[in-house]
């Protein structure tokens, strides 16, 4: 299969790991809050503590930072055959997913809309394609390991497609989150 082709549905797959485990977290914080609310403690804590404060153009640097070590995980993931990959996806969609829950059992649907999309659709896709990367990396050992592959120089190719690919998504992301999306918020409050 091509790359084109390989990349294709490893971005499917991912897409479907990510979105799947954020309806989880979605429903299942639904039914029991609690849950949800410790993963919102724990967001607070490891993200949200770390990256608030400061200028906007502060917290806009602190969450690229945040961001480019998330997909860099995702994609070396890839080297543990992918488990770290898919282990560190699930848990970011069921976060999202308890955090979007309990946003909006205290805010509209706009609200919540409002403080996701704006940076969300470059966020999201550079995490689903980090940890597409992470997949194809995976596929690339087991390859290998079956004497039909070159581990070392596909991960040179698929370090170049998150050098272009990710990394570019992910830094407008963190501008936007920054500087537009309070902007938006404050539109819809």
């Amino acid at each position: 299969m091509s790359d084109h082709g390989a990349m294709k549905r490893a971005v499917i797959v991912t897409s479907l790991l990510f979105f799947t485990t954020l309806l989880i977290g979605w429903v299942g914080t639904a039914q029991h809050p609690e849950i949800g609310e410790q993963f919102m403690r724990l967001f607070e804590k490891e993200v949200a503590g770390q990256v608030m404060g400061g200028s906007s153009l502060d917290i806009g640097a602190k969450i690229f930072a945040n961001n480019l070590e998330a997909c860099i995980l995702l994609f070396l993931g890839g080297a543990s055959f992918g488990i770290l990959t898919i282990l560190i996806m699930s848990l970011n969609g069921i976060v999202i997913g308890a955090i979007m829950e309990l946003v909006h059992k205290q805010h509209s649907s706009t609200f919540v809309a409002a403080a996701i999309l704006p940076h969300g659709i470059f966020e999201i896709p550079g995490f689903v394609i980090a940890g597409a990367l992470g997949i194809m990396l995976a596929q690339s050992l087991v390859n290998e390991y079956y004497g039909a592959g070159d581990a070392a120089a596909d991960a040179k190719k698929l370090s170049r497609s998150f050098v272009f690919l990710v990394l570019p998504l992910i830094a407008v992301a963190a501008v936007v989150e920054a500087f537009i999306t309070p902007q938006i918020i404050q539109l819809v409050i």
